[in-house]
């Protein structure tokens, strides 16, 4: 099927083809390949690759304001191709960016160094929502607060930029795996003759991630992944990697502290337990330091964690790190304890605690991207040119009530990538969120949860809000 009626704009990224429409010299195969098959075969191809995701109930959960709706992920069976080079450029300035974060976290609980230069001011960080005062004078094992960092990427004309990294409990792996199951499966030939680097091991290298950050002297330590249960919305994904480390797959109630060391309660009795991969939030994790009402959590963790009798990944109040007014200041960061320039660019933020940043904000509400600094998901955001002036206002009145609970940055040209729409192709705009592992050295998987607003103009992402998923191919040399 050809790509004669498929729309290419010279201000937006295209990942396929260059601007004089020929394709770009890393997807002349994938290109070719397409070309060659009919509507037919590409559509059988597409059922196929969605019928992989229902078949294995690969879901996420949209929370709506009555009720939960879990639903099968969608996903595009066109997979976005990205060339070795370009693979190194990010893997450096991926493992550039996460080291600065880990001395930041050492910092900010500690002699808060970065805070009495000046660097970024105290109300940034002590003010941070996610800032736990209890995580205070706490060394991580190995200086390691963050082991897990899904960071995400956004393409323009001018180059990658990093939108957000997340820390606190990042989700989307599985979806990255599940993605390249399903296309591979389908396009098997093709993906051979690409030369595309592997994937599936990730539950490999996360594992060995997890054991690095054992307690000393363990040296083959029990590990389980702490999850808030089945009605979670990425309970799929607590199932699946727990599968894929070998790890017990528990909740707060199956674990419990007795003379500060953490147990799993099993058919057999008492086990110890070494490493908790946890996917509860902070909040939920201890009812004896955070919140009391918590049934999420294991009283008395916090105080097994401090006395170094077991390691929680990621540490309670790596939010801090990623809460999107702090996001502003990583580059500088960088600076601070690297003393190098930042090798993956910020999206230009405003924060609207600054007078001056928050008058330019709401005089220019219909050119940008407004969002809450401690939401996720897509939640509390305004996307200027998509509302109108009655929503631009009402949610103006938000941010004048509470100015620093936001920022705001320029609506970009998202880069665009062929999708299979109604029988055609057509460009949709995309992301990527690779997946950052940081033990005794940082390990990352070639490839990346890749999203794609699959709304003709839509430049949100996210499942929650309408997104799906593509499967990312990283070429050998």
């Amino acid at each position: 099927m050809d790509f004669d009626s498929y729309d290419l704009n010279p201000s937006i990224y295209d990942e396929m083809f260059l601007p004089n429409g020929a394709p770009r010299e890393h997807c002349r195969e994938l290109h070719e390949t397409l070309g060659r098959l009919s509507a037919e075969q590409l559509g059988s191809i597409q059922e196929r690759v969605t019928r992989s995701f229902s078949n294995e109930g690969i879901t996420f959960t949209v929370y709506g304001d009555d009720e939960a709706d879990e639903r099968i992920i969608p996903v595009d069976c066109v997979p976005r191709v990205i060339s070795a080079t370009e693979w190194q450029s990010l893997e450096t300035g991926l493992t550039q960016r996460l080291k600065a974060l880990n001395l930041f976290l050492a910092d900010v609980y500690g002699d808060a160094r970065i805070v009495d230069d000046g660097v970024i001011p105290v109300d940034v960080v002590r003010g941070c929502p996610q800032y736990r005062i209890e995580m205070r004078g706490f060394s991580a094992p190995h200086g390691v607060w963050a082991a897990i960092c899904g960071t995400d990427l956004v393409r323009t004309n001018d180059g990658f930029k990093v939108l957000e990294d997340n820390l606190r409990v990042p989700s989307g792996v599985s979806y990255m795996i599940a993605n390249r199951k399903a296309v591979k499966a389908n396009l098997r030939r093709l993906y051979r003759r690409s030369r595309v680097r592997h994937v599936e091991n990730y539950g490999s290298v996360l594992l060995e991630t997890l054991r690095d950050l054992a307690p000393s002297g363990c040296s083959d330590p029990s590990i389980a992944l702490l999850t808030p249960g089945v009605y979670n919305s990425a309970f799929y994904e607590h199932m699946f990697l727990a599968g894929e480390i070998g790890a017990e797959l528990v909740e707060g109630r199956d674990l419990l502290v007795n003379d500060g060391f953490v147990y799993m309660r099993t058919t057999k009795g008492l086990r110890r337990v070494d490493v908790i991969y946890r996917r509860v939030d902070d909040d939920f994790l201890d009812p004896l330091v955070f919140r009391q009402d918590s049934l999420l959590g294991v009283p008395g963790l916090m105080n097994a964690y401090k006395l170094g009798n077991v390691s929680l990944v990621n540490a309670p109040g790596t939010g801090v790190a990623d809460d999107k007014s702090v996001y502003a200041y990583v580059p500088d960061m960088i600076r601070y304890y690297l003393g190098e320039e930042p090798l993956l660019a910020n999206v230009e933020t405003h924060l609207c605690r600054r007078s001056e940043d928050l008058e330019y904000t709401l005089d220019n509400l219909e050119n940008l991207v407004v969002k809450r600094v401690g939401e996720s998901g897509g939640y509390g955001m305004l996307v200027g040119p998509h509302t109108t002036p009655a929503e631009r206002e009402a949610y103006a009145e938000q941010v004048r009530a509470n100015p620093a609970d936001f920022i705001s940055q320029p609506v970009l040209a998202l880069s665009r990538a062929p999708c299979l729409i109604d029988g055609g192709f057509e460009p949709r705009h995309v992301d990527l969120r690779p997946f950052v592992l940081r033990g005794r050295e940082t390990r990352i998987v070639p490839g990346a949860f890749c999203r794609v607003a699959l709304r003709r103009g839509s430049l949100v992402v996210n499942s929650s809000q309408g997104g799906g998923g593509k499967d990312l191919w990283v070429l050998q040399d």
